[in-house]
């Protein structure tokens, strides 16, 4: 392995490894504190325009494993581990994690102390930073590496903009996914009716493969799967903000036929395919930059007749609509071991998240409820509306490598949505 560098907008230097692919990418810089699950991590949605950094020390060692992707590539700008397994072993594995990032064109770095950097990170919060495997925009002085001042204003100045949009894109760009799997206006004439018969591949997603080959639009061959047919009772419609596929998974698992639709939907919309519930998906970036779809959102609200559950962005983006406020937080929340206390009950949760921003408490209306409160800061992690029925989380109840612990949110949705059918 080659020398790469990590560079932080403050100056700081990281000497270490390069894996993945050469060459040099900004981003913000994270952490998340999962043990397992990296594969779900490198796939979400979420860490659109972030370098992560993964806190558990050894990191490849089951491989890779294309039906747990969370999406159809990866979206993280580097990646960052303190040892990177070359040899997985596991009945499941398709090959190694440095030839997944190779494949995704993914910059990123190994050997260096990620215990360090991590509390850099927690003591002066998030920043941005550069992955460099090449040493030219360097120089010595007195035996120590410097950054030249005009890498450091390139560092500095990048900002993750239009986040949503710029994840929609993409995907679309690169021949869709699970995601927008046809234009809305094919949606809304082949309406959803409410005892269709429908056939899946339980567990795959459709055009996903992790190393560019060919044959992209056939299903991921999973031999813990079996073809199964479901009848689906209710229909739900996914608002896409960056899903991860376990929250169409955990819908469908329930009974649920998904329509999938992209950001830009319009309330009038979504009224007029009629479903049984409306699900506002996790995504990337500041939810306060998203104000056409927060005022379509409070659309949504005022008609009142559709349950709504939202998990992560949508939970901040539904909050948001309903006159809240988001702020971002010191170092965000990353990673499967976060304790949310239940306030209705006095339970508490270990959850997985992966957010940078949260919903302030003291901001809520008179007619919303926090649900959920985050045991290690106090933030906001869940409300209620008492005056429609819609409910959100700022954690993944669908979280596919663990905990499993608040699944049953997605029980609570199913009764919100047959109780108001049942009142119609």
């Amino acid at each position: 392995m080659s020398k790469a560098y990590l560079i932080l907008a403050d100056g700081t230097i990281f000497e270490g490894k390069s894996i993945g692919k050469a060459g040099k990418s900004i981003g913000e810089v994270v952490f998340t504190t999962g043990m397992t699950g990296y594969m779900e991590t490198l796939t979400d949605p979420s860490y659109f325009g972030q370098i992560v950094t993964q806190t558990f020390p050894l990191i490849g060692n089951y491989g890779v494993m294309s039906p747990d992707f969370e999406s159809k590539k990866s979206w993280v700008r580097g990646y960052i581990v303190r040892e990177l397994c070359d040899k997985p072993s596991n009945f499941r594995s398709e090959g190694d994690l440095d030839s997944f990032l190779k494949a995704q064109g993914i910059v990123g770095l190994c050997g260096i102390d990620t215990r360090a950097l991590t509390k850099k990170l927690r003591e002066a919060g998030v920043m941005n930073g550069m992955i460099l495997s090449e040493s030219g925009k360097l120089k010595t002085e007195n035996g120590m590496l410097k950054v030249d001042d005009s890498l450091l204003e390139e560092i500095r100045s990048y900002k993750i903009e239009n986040a949503v949009e710029n994840v929609q894109s993409l995907c679309m760009k690169d021949g869709g996914d699970f995601k927008g799997r046809s234009p809305l206006g094919e949606r809304v004439a082949d309406r959803p009716t409410k005892r269709r018969e429908s056939t899946l591949l339980a567990g795959a997603i459709r055009g996903a493969t992790w190393d560019g080959s060919e044959g992209e639009t056939s299903p991921i061959p999973n031999k813990n799967s079996k073809l199964s047919t479901f009848h689906f009772p209710l229909s739900v419609c996914l608002f896409d903000f960056g899903a991860k596929a376990n929250i169409q998974r955990e819908l469908e698992k329930r009974g649920c036929k998904v329509t999938v639709l992209p950001f830009n939907t319009t309330a009038d919309q979504i009224i007029k395919l009629a479903p049984d519930g409306i699900m506002l998906s996790n995504g990337p970036g500041d939810p306060a930059e998203n104000k056409s779809v927060i005022e379509e959102i409070r659309k949504l609200c005022e008609y009142g007749k559709i349950p709504i559950f939202g998990i992560c962005l949508g939970h901040q983006i539904l909050a948001l609509a309903r006159g809240a406020r988001t702020s971002k937080l010191k170092y965000g929340h990353r990673g499967g071991n976060h304790p949310c206390k239940d306030l209705e009950n006095g339970r508490v949760y270990i959850t997985s998240q992966n957010h940078g921003y949260a919903v302030e408490s003291t901001s809520l209306p008179p007619f919303a409820k926090m649900s959920f409160v985050n045991e290690n800061d106090g933030t906001c992690e869940g409300i209620d509306y008492r005056d429609i029925p819609a409910f959100s989380v700022q954690f993944h109840p669908e979280a596919c490598s663990g905990p499993h612990d608040t699944n049953f949110l997605f029980d609570k949705f199913i009764s919100m949505m047959e109780k108001s059918n049942a009142t119609e």
